[in-house]
């Protein structure tokens, strides 16, 4: 599975990614905007245990986000919803510091968004940054996605009770 971002990619998770994964993920300011279950520090161990993860999903819900050279620069997934939330999924996505601020979140997000909503015949996909996250909300924002509302101590993050927005993208 692969998706052109020119001259970024999104592709299927592979042997030999575990290296630049864990160079890459390792930075707890990525850590702080994401969930527990994200690592800090984000070792070669825990980067070897996720591709076992990533690479046995099926369906396939999660891609590596790679730079021009192929190497792992950041995730992007969703968790399909089920029962009555069968046609909805929540998005996750994370990409290296070093690539921050280049407008490669707004054309990853727009185009997985595009390939989720034909590939799952979903209707709803939302998004629950933090408050304190506010690129990721113009991240969303850019990706044509619409803030429902915001959630108030919605979840206990680094000692705290934080806020989340909640974002949504209706399918065409």
């Amino acid at each position: 599975m692969r998706i052109e971002i020119s001259p970024y990619s999104m592709r299927s998770y592979r042997e030999g990614d575990a290296a630049s994964l864990a160079q890459h993920a390792n930075n707890p300011r990525i850590a702080a905007n994401l969930r527990d279950a994200f690592p800090n520090p984000y070792t070669l161990e825990d980067a070897e245990r996720w591709l076992g993860i990533a690479k046995t999903m099926d369906p396939i819900t999660v891609l590596a986000i790679t730079n021009e050279t192929d190497l792992v620069i950041g995730g992007i997934g969703l968790v399909l919803g089920q029962d009555v939330h069968r046609f909805c999924a929540e998005l996750g996505y994370w990409l290296s510091e070093s690539y921050w601020g280049q407008g490669i979140m707004p054309r990853a997000v727009q185009a997985f968004t595009a390939w989720g909503f034909e590939t799952f015949q979903l209707k709803r996909i939302f998004a629950e940054p933090y408050a304190h996250s506010p690129a990721s909300c113009r991240v969303l924002e850019k990706s044509g996605f619409q803030r429902e509302g915001t959630m108030r101590a919605n979840v206990f993050k680094n000692q705290r009770f934080v806020d989340q927005h909640l974002y949504a993208l209706i399918a065409p």
